[in-house]
């Protein structure tokens, strides 16, 4: 995608050029850890700097950025509290969303999950894809709207970013086949319309993803917090 061309057509710069930079970093093109410098980023869109300024205060409030004084400003690190903090926030909301979800039961909402999942089914037999997990991201979403809890929704929303930056890093580990059986489980519990087993399904789904991850990082994360998630 140009966004030197997006952003010069859009009139909130600012919001812009943070969704472009939350994208690079999650692309890998911008590297965790790495220092950001304004004036680059403005010669490379093509924008003055002050946009840029905006946007990265407004990340640096989102936590996605930190400034050290002196020193300028860097993309977060996550140590090993705030991953089991993220992950342990998604499985209370995740788990919540779904349980309201298979207790409201809406048959229409139901179908257009499956066939979400379907399409995702089929994409897994096409060998020009090579990665299927945005339909993971899309699953999970459609599920919290189906809570209808607005509150619940917002502060999914609030941990967004952090979460998509914590699944780049297992996208790289999971095959097609792994995601769709994966989120398998999720559609059938909801088929079956249990709400209490549905969250035990969606925090037990939450959790494997972070042993995962702490697998994936080992020597960086501690594994003493996996004492917190249920084996």
């Amino acid at each position: 995608m140009n966004y030197r061309n997006l952003i010069l057509n859009k009139k909130n710069l600012s919001y812009e050029v943070s969704q472009y930079i939350k994208e690079q970093i999650v692309n890998g093109e911008i590297e965790i850890g790495s220092q950001l410098k304004i004036n680059e980023i403005s010669d490379h869109l093509g924008i003055s700097q002050t946009p840029v300024r905006e946007a990265i205060q407004y990340l640096v409030s989102e936590n996605v950025l930190e400034n050290y004084r002196n020193k300028g400003y860097f993309v977060r690190k996550h140590n090993e509290k705030d991953i089991f903090e993220i992950y342990s926030l998604r499985a209370t909301i995740e788990g919540l969303a779904i349980r309201l979800a298979a207790q409201r039961n809406d048959e229409e909402e139901l179908n257009a999950l499956i066939e979400l999942f379907e399409e995702m089914k089929e994409k897994r037999e096409d060998p020009t894809i090579t990665s299927i997990s945005h339909y993971s991201t899309k699953i999970h979403e459609e599920i919290l709207k189906m809570s209808k809890h607005e509150m619940l929704i917002d502060v999914n929303e609030s941990i967004s970013f952090q979460v998509e930056i914590v699944n780049s890093v297992l996208e790289r580990k999971y095959t097609k086949d792994f995601e769709v059986s994966e989120h398998e489980e999720l559609i059938e519990v909801l088929k079956e319309g249990d709400p209490e087993k549905a969250e035990k399904v969606m925090r037990n789904h939450i959790y494997r993803s972070y042993y995962n991850f702490i697998e994936e990082n080992e020597g960086v994360y501690s594994k003493e917090l996996l004492m917190f998630f249920p084996k």
